[in-house]
């Protein structure tokens, strides 16, 4: 039984709605109000779930049983939001990607740190099963020397996608930071340095092949790990109808590869009886085949940031840092910011 329950507002509802969602489902956490200048996004949220609806932010801020404020709005837009509502004294969660440049994810960090409050970033693949099994074995060197992650994300988005009021954002420099790379590719470059660790440089390309937008619709890119090993992304939005995650990691001792949340091979040299049981627990399954959201963006779901609230409602009570810190967020932006820019200059970029 949680000691209070602590109360959210959610600002966007766009991927807000699976927030207020999922807010509503976690034991520890009330849904207090949910904001969106939109009244016709807001009014029909906010009556679904029997709270407060507000078409300015600063009403939202001003709500004393508001405490954490969750932050869905256009990915450029994060750090403004977040300093507005830490200034105000309200615990942070922000969907992915913190922001879209480094240095804005940093402005972010430190008024964080000056006001005292706590803030989470959505990463939720970080907290599914099956990937935390994958880093615990990489962890633990079950794989031996690590030599190579290699990962695609070939999805699909319709030009709709970018189109209209709420979609116009969508594959900019500015507010999106990018394309398939910044905001779908944004969940699997943060897996691969997950797992391998700290980035030390990077070698891209990308074009816009498929989509009428100002960024990128395919990306691809190796980058060197500070321990050594390579990694290779790619990403797309031009992958009709759309396929599932692909991440394949390999040692000297061993091979992991998934497929989204299946897990496909998981071979040691060292092999033991709970190996066995890994690949019958999270190996394919019957009707557990496919992945909606590589085809629509709002199949994301609630369930993946359930993990988040939870621990987030738990780092306040307990004063102590949540699992996915703003700071252990930011190498993903560095990341793909980096990556860009060797797409323009055609050169290695060496990360700081």
């Amino acid at each position: 039984m949680a000691e209070r329950e602590i109360g959210f507002g959610v600002l966007g509802l766009g991927m807000g709605q699976h927030h207020a969602r999922a807010v509503t489902d976690v034991e520890g956490a009330r849904l207090i109000a949910v904001c969106d200048h939109d009244p016709t996004r807001c009014d029909p949220v906010a009556e679904q779930y029997g709270v407060k609806g507000y078409h300015a932010f600063a009403d939202l801020l001003a709500d004393p049983e508001v405490e954490v404020v969750s932050i869905a709005t256009e990915s450029g837009t994060h750090m403004d939001r977040g300093l507005e509502a830490v200034a105000a004294g309200k615990h942070l969660l922000v969907e992915k990607p913190v922001d879209v440049r480094p240095e804005r994810v940093r402005m972010l960090i430190d008024g964080v740190g000056a006001a005292g409050v706590k803030a989470a970033a959505v990463f939720q693949s970080r907290t599914t099963p099956l990937n935390k099994r994958v880093k615990e074995a990489l962890d633990s060197g079950r794989l031996g020397r690590l030599i190579g992650i290699h990962a695609l994300l070939p999805w699909y988005r319709a030009q709709s996608y970018y189109q209209g009021p709420h979609g116009e954002w969508k594959g900019t420099w500015d507010l999106d930071g990018g394309g398939s790379l910044a905001n779908q590719g944004v969940h699997t470059v943060d897996l691969v340095q997950w797992f391998g660790g700290r980035v030390k440089s990077v070698f891209g390309q990308f074009g816009t092949f498929a989509h009428e937008i100002e960024s990128e619709d395919a990306s691809s890119a190796v980058l060197r790990f500070e321990n050594g090993a390579i990694a290779t992304i790619t990403t797309t939005t031009c992958a009709y109808p759309g396929l599932p995650q692909f991440i394949t990691i390999f040692g000297d001792r061993g091979t992991i590869q998934k497929e989204d949340e299946t897990l496909r091979t998981w071979t040691m040299v060292d092999e033991t009886e709970e190996d066995a049981k890994v690949r019958a627990y999270y190996g394919p399954r019957d009707g557990a085949e496919g992945s909606a959201i590589a085809s629509d963006p709002m199949a994301v779901g609630a369930a993946g940031h359930h993990a988040h609230i939870k621990d987030l409602c738990q780092a306040i009570l307990e004063d102590r840092d949540p699992e996915v810190t703003l700071e252990s967020a930011l190498h993903a932006v560095e990341i793909f910011n980096a990556i860009f820019e060797s797409g323009r200059t055609g050169k290695e970029v060496t990360l700081a």
